[in-house]
């Protein structure tokens, strides 16, 4: 009865022979066998199975040994051709791996082989799969664990890698130096772009300056000259009168005039001085013009009928020079200093933002007057 009952694991199958010759293939759970007939030949697992060969010396297509390390990822799907179509399948798998393997790799170089793993991957399997599928294996991947070359090989490897990063180092080094080159000069051309204009701008707006400061300077010089003129004029006049109001006589006016003469003979280049020869003639005059001949024949001073001081009206200014000595400031100067000084306030954009010239007003909106802010051009001289 013991013999008789027979119990698989789950993901296991068992081979019964009966007498020696195959029966059946035992599922998992409870199986029933006739004692002393049947006897179960051999247990299979039936799950994935992972082998790992040991590194194999395989020789490339460049004549350089390496060295391979394979994984081969395998599931045994038929029981009975596992046990009777091969001795022992894993020892098959190993062998058909390493012979698969020394061919695909014979046909490449070295470079090849380290970078086409993915490649001998995939047709390894397939050879694999195809010749193991008679013995119910079926290869699921297989996977090359490690390509180790000969350590001349590696050190060479190293050593041409290394130039390799040193040159892409250099190369980069180099971009970058021209890069920060360019950069530079860019920066330094729109620093100087942007200074130029600055430039061209002040020097516009000192010229306006300049222009509406000697216009202003010429306006104030016209009204001081007219002031002092009409100034000396009055006081002419004024001298005038005080002297026809006080009737001096020639004695006082001979007086006057010999207290003129030392005036006159002051200063480093009047070395000699001398008496003009009609000084009496002159005292003679001014006796004739304000004086009456006696009965001796001389002339003496008589006063003469008093009269009414008359006291002129106040010249008043020309309408036509009204204007000359307003003071107010001329709102279209004050205008443009404001315009002057908001574009001197305003920010420079960036050299990669906007272009340089945008950042102000052109020479021709400076000239035509056409900046923010200005409704008129500048007046003229005449204007």
């Amino acid at each position: 009865m013991v013999k008789s009952v027979l119990v698989i694991p789950q993901a296991t199958a068992a081979v019964i022979e009966r007498l020696g010759r195959y029966r059946t293939t035992a599922a998992p759970g409870l199986n029933i066998l006739v004692p002393f007939f049947d006897r179960v030949r051999a247990r299979i697992d039936l799950r994935e199975q992972v082998v790992s060969f040991p590194p194999q010396p395989v020789i490339t297509q460049d004549n350089l040994t390496v060295s391979i390390d394979t994984v081969v990822y395998f599931q045994v799907t038929d029981p009975r051709a596992a046990v009777y179509e091969i001795s022992n399948y894993i020892v098959g798998v190993e062998q058909l791996a390493t012979t698969t393997l020394r061919n695909l790799v014979g046909g490449m170089s070295l470079e090849e082989t380290l970078t086409s793993r993915d490649q001998i991957n995939n047709q390894l399997r397939g050879v694999l799969d195809e010749a193991t599928g008679r013995w119910g294996i079926r290869v699921a991947r297989v996977e090359l664990k490690a390509i180790d070359p000969p350590p001349s090989i590696q050190d060479s490897m190293e050593k041409q890698m290394r130039a390799d990063r040193e040159k892409r180092a250099m190369i980069l080094n180099a971009e970058g130096q021209r890069e920060s080159a360019i950069k530079t000069a860019e920066g330094q051309k729109q620093g100087q772009i942007l200074q130029a204009e600055g430039a061209k701008q002040a020097a516009i707006l000192a010229a306006e300056a300049e222009r509406q400061s000697r216009i202003l300077r010429a306006q104030g010089e016209r009204a001081a000259r007219y002031l002092q003129a009409q100034g000396q004029a009055k006081a002419i006049e004024k001298v005038f009168a005080a002297i026809k109001a006080g009737k001096p006589t020639p004695e006082v006016l001979a007086y006057q005039y010999l207290q003129t003469l030392p005036q006159m003979a002051q200063g480093d280049a009047n070395k000699v001085w001398l008496v003009p020869s009609d000084y009496g003639k002159a005292l003679e005059g001014f006796a004739r013009m304000l004086g009456a001949p006696g009965e001796d024949g001389v002339f003496r001073y008589e006063p003469p009928a008093y009269e009414e001081p008359t006291t002129s009206a106040p010249e008043e200014d020309d309408p036509a020079v009204a204007d000359w000595f307003d003071t107010a400031p001329d709102p279209a100067v004050a205008e443009a200093v404001r315009a002057a000084e908001a574009v001197a306030r305003k920010e420079v954009p960036g050299p990669l933002e906007h272009s340089p010239l945008a950042s102000g007003p052109s020479v021709r909106e400076v000239e035509s007057g056409e900046t923010a802010g200005e409704t008129e051009p500048p007046r003229s001289l005449n204007e």
